[in-house]
């Protein structure tokens, strides 16, 4: 009976390629719009994808093409192909501007864009443009239902951008890169001023510029350490009760001493 029932998948396994390959190579275009639905149904994307594609070629302007074109991109994004989903999604927005589906395309054209957002570690040119794609979904459509997903998304974006940030400063500071450390540490605070790793980096600002001042050439100590000492001043104005003020306090102390 084992025997029996591993023959009679196996049987049926090689008539479904066999009707499959026949329905490929065929010509009856009404036959392969219902396979690759059945196909698409039962998630076997990679093959319905190919039947879709004849589909839209032979008829790409009926209603079996604009489905056919619009399922070519669902079909890709359920693999995970995010790159050709966001291509046929964004070629759905242009064949077929009029369609009903047009919210949900262009929805689905940020989260091809999300997908691709690599680790904050990483070059964040993808993140940046998905940053840019839900930004224009929300400005098109915003009284959307997905608007509050999507500022949530743009969030946790931002934030990858900020934490890639805060760790080149903190690679500079751990490297002794004085001038590096203070110029993109100002970067930061300016452009993340309500971060929770502002007080940490404005310290590294700080101690960063104490060593660069008595580093420097003569010349430019005097000019380095009132920099310094302003930046110290800032710091502890708001951050009054902070852990690093101490430290701080003896690198200003020195700097005085100079002076």
């Amino acid at each position: 009976m084992k025997n029996i029932l591993i023959f009679t998948i196996l049987f049926t396994g090689l008539s479904a390629c066999s009707d499959y390959a026949k329905i490929l190579k065929g010509s009856d275009y009404s036959q392969k719009f219902v396979t690759a639905n059945e196909l698409y149904d039962q998630k076997e994307f990679d093959k319905a994808i190919v039947l879709y594609e004849q589909i839209y070629q032979h008829a790409p302007k009926s209603g079996e093409g604009e489905v056919s074109y619009y399922r070519m991109a669902t079909s890709y994004y359920a693999i995970e192909d995010y790159y050709m989903a966001q291509y046929y999604y964004s070629s759905y927005m242009q064949r077929f501007p009029y369609s009903d589906k047009s919210e949900e395309v262009m929805f689905m054209i940020a989260m091809c864009s999300v997908k691709n957002s690599p680790e904050y570690s990483l070059d964040q040119t993808e993140t940046e443009l998905a940053i840019s794609n839900v930004q224009q979904f929300v400005d098109r459509y915003p009284g959307s239902y997905l608007v509050d997903s999507c500022n949530l998304i743009i969030d946790q974006l931002r934030y990858k951008l900020e934490l890639k940030e805060y760790e080149a400063v903190a690679l500079y500071d751990r490297t002794e890169n004085f001038k590096a450390a203070v110029a993109a540490g100002e970067i930061f605070m300016e452009h993340y001023s309500r971060s929770k790793f502002l007080e940490e980096v404005h310290y590294m600002v700080v101690k960063n510029s104490y060593f660069m001042t008595i580093n420097s050439i003569e010349s430019k100590k005097s000019e380095r350490s009132s920099q310094t000492i302003e930046r110290f001043r800032n710091f502890a104005i708001r951050y009054a009760s902070s852990k690093y003020l101490k430290e701080l306090e003896n690198y200003v102390a020195a700097l005085e001493k100079i002076k």
